[in-house]
């Protein structure tokens, strides 16, 4: 087998692999339950990972089934010229809508905040 060849096989191969991982997302986010959960900030401590917000949520007892626990930390990734939606003015709550699959840990979705008894998503 030539070089390109091997080397157009192992491209499809790995196009097909994130493609399939693509595709199992899309489905969980279309088919598994999603909710609104308070987030509270935690610094993040991973400098090289990229620009992102660290969350804590406290799980409701319907979710906090045993694998989970009551709480779980999430990074939600922000682009660089967003300012840091985890600052808020007082009175103002952090949510995150998260994605609950059937294992594993809660997948993000998009962030809000709640003032005043109402919702009001993040642009970002």
């Amino acid at each position: 087998m030539k070089p390109l060849s091997k080397g157009l096989l192992l491209a499809a191969l790995q196009l097909a692999i994130v493609a399939a991982l693509g595709g199992k997302m899309a489905l969980d986010r279309a088919v598994r339950p999603r909710v609104w959960l308070k987030a509270s900030p935690v610094d993040p401590d991973l400098p090289i990972r990229g620009r992102y917000v660290r969350l804590q949520v406290d799980l409701p007892g319907d979710l906090a089934a045993a694998p989970r626990g009551s709480r779980e930390i999430l990074a939600y990734f922000i682009p660089e010229h967003v300012p840091d939606p985890s600052r808020r003015a007082p009175g103002e709550e952090l949510w995150v809508e998260v994605t609950v699959p059937r294992r594993g840990p809660l997948r993000p979705i998009r962030l809000a905040v709640k003032k005043d008894g109402s919702f009001t998503a993040l642009p970002l």
